[in-house]
């Protein structure tokens, strides 16, 4: 018998050790004993089976010099996931945990390749839901080509918590030869867009009910690594990428101009927002520039690399709606956004203040 034979074994007697029996969570599933054993078993270590997290060490352990293949520095990120409601059209709290995370290290050049999952569960949770939660990361890990190595689970009182609260980190591998941030804008570079904005903060609200409206909204929930690399391949110069969630594009606009002190002037006409999105907005008296995307992203790109930018991107099936929405000003004042409104006049586009909807992600 050989080592990798024994490993396998190994693992399918790990597999074979927890089964669960209860259909709702317990605090015993956080106790620490054989429930909460039979927990991580049952659910998370037979969906998110890797040979990493398949060890149950306290830590994932990683050579570096298989990092060092993919680049020559690290990224990593954390974010919490606090959606209500927890399943919305379009994608479920486990699927933006997962999106989220691989999305805030790809806009940055970063090849996402690890992520770690604590999962803070409210007693009485039914088991069959958390398996739907948790089947739903796994899959979308496969689609965006990371596994998640380690994690930790807490059980709170009812009451404590809304059904289930999500954290994820996660670590990439930066290329050494892409050097993306929100200070690199340059005078003629390019704002583009992979398409419509403002679907996921729609979709919430639409989902969250009491409105009386009807509408087929969908959140754009999308892991966007691919679609990154693909626009890093055809403008490899491209000076910024942010994915546009909390505060919408007004809110990345900003950020940018403030960071490159610089001036922004984008196009409504040329600024994708879906007409349904549009008239959800003006019933609510929303403005779409500051909702909320889980699967869109801002590129500032240079005006020589603007067309091979745009094509690779709409050849992408994250991208086919990708349009050049603006550019950075020769001139005007530093820090200061504005739209050319479909009327020919311009309005200032600010920085969100406030909350527009809470638990958006």
């Amino acid at each position: 018998m050989n080592i990798a034979q024994e490993t396998e074994q190994e693992v399918d007697s790990r597999k074979r050790k927890g089964k669960l029996v209860s259909k709702v969570i317990t605090l015993a599933h956080g106790g620490g004993g054989k429930a909460m054993r039979d927990l991580i078993d049952d659910v998370f270590v037979q969906a998110f089976s890797n040979p990493v997290l398949n060890t149950l060490e306290d830590q994932a352990r990683f050579h570096l010099s298989d990092l060092a293949t993919e680049g020559d520095r690290l990224a990593m990120t954390t974010d919490s996931y606090v959606i209500d409601p927890i399943f919305f059209p379009g994608g479920d709290i486990g699927k933006i945990a997962i999106c989220g995370t691989v999305n805030d290290l790809a806009v940055g050049g970063a090849k996402p390749l690890y992520l770690t999952c604590g999962m803070i569960i409210e007693e009485g949770m039914e088991v069959n839901t958390l398996r739907a939660i948790v089947k739903s990361m796994a899959d979308t890990a496969r689609e965006a080509g990371v596994q998640i190595v380690t994690g930790d689970t807490k059980v709170v009182e009812k009451g404590s918590c809304d059904k289930v609260f999500i954290n994820t980190a996660g670590i990439g591998v930066i290329d050494k030869d892409y050097h993306l941030g929100a200070d690199k804008a340059q005078a003629g570079d390019h704002i583009l867009v992979n398409g419509y904005l403002g679907d996921h903060g729609a979709a919430i609200m639409d989902s969250r009910g009491g409105m009386n409206l009807s509408t087929n909204i969908q959140s754009d929930c999308a892991p966007l690594q691919g679609l990154i690399q693909t626009l890093l391949n055809a403008a490899p110069n491209t000076r910024f990428i942010r994915d546009a969630t909390r505060g919408g594009i007004a809110s990345v606009l900003n950020e940018i101009a403030e960071a490159s002190s610089c001036a922004i002037q984008i196009s409504e006409q040329q600024t994708p927002i879906r007409q349904e999105v549009i008239g959800f907005c003006e019933i609510l008296g929303l403005d779409p520039l500051y909702l909320a995307n889980e699967g869109k992203l801002v590129a500032v790109v240079p005006e020589n690399e603007v067309e091979a930018a745009l094509e690779a991107m709409r050849g992408h099936a994250f991208g086919k709606d990708s349009a050049d929405i603006g550019t950075i000003l020769p001139g005007g004042t530093a820090g200061r956004v504005h739209m050319q409104t479909s009327f020919g006049g311009k309005r200032i586009v600010d920085m969100l203040i406030g909350e527009q909807l809470p638990r958006i992600c």
